[in-house]
């Protein structure tokens, strides 16, 4: 049995890191719309890197990396090149790490998050999360450090056609919408995930 163990450590010390993979959670979103996955799709992948070439490739859209003296990193997504105050950056559980996304390990169940961000004083835009409890939504926004952010103008999207005025953290119940996508926005905002 001891011999089993060494072996195990042996080899988890050998394997690439790409190993190690998890089952995760990506969505893209862009300036001005999702890219990729309005309801985040699952991939397996270690890195959040990693999960945004697998998205790419499932969702054929373009990405770029540039490799700097501080490492490599997304310089674009789509038709949007980064420039000196906006760029593309990620998340994993609402939170910015402060590493790169070519080294950020991953956990089984992370919810990974790419999106535009315009800089600021106090960093990039708030993100918005939306949960659902029966035909109740309610919204939340998170800074980079994924604590609660304020944010204005809170809408909730019902399909294409309806919206509906909502307030942080307080359920708003919607009548039927059967097979309707529910969004989020707010002012300053990067937009929620959809929910059915």
């Amino acid at each position: 049995m001891a011999r089993r163990l060494l072996a195990v450590a042996v080899l988890a010390l050998v394997l690439p890191a790409g190993a190690f993979a998890a089952t995760v959670h990506i969505r893209v979103e862009g300036q001005t719309r999702t890219l990729f996955a309005a309801a985040p799709i699952t991939v397996t992948a270690a890195t959040p890197l990693e999960a945004l070439q697998k998205a790419a490739t499932i969702g054929e859209f373009y990405y770029h990396l540039t490799n700097a003296s501080f490492g490599t990193y997304v310089d674009q997504i789509g038709l949007y090149p980064g420039t000196a105050d906006s760029g593309w950056v990620y998340k994993v559980d609402n939170v910015s790490p402060p590493v790169g996304a070519d080294s950020d390990q991953l956990k089984d169940g992370d919810t990974v998050l790419w999106y535009w961000a315009t800089f600021g004083p106090t960093g990039g835009p708030p993100t918005l999360s939306l949960a659902k409890s029966g035909a109740c939504y309610t919204v939340s926004a998170f800074d980079d450090n994924g604590k609660a952010a304020t944010v204005s103008g809170v809408t909730l999207h019902v399909g294409s056609k309806q919206t509906v005025s909502a307030t942080l953290g307080k359920a708003v119940c919607l009548k039927a919408h059967r097979g309707l996508l529910v969004r989020a926005t707010a002012t300053g905002a990067v937009r929620s995930n959809a929910l059915q």
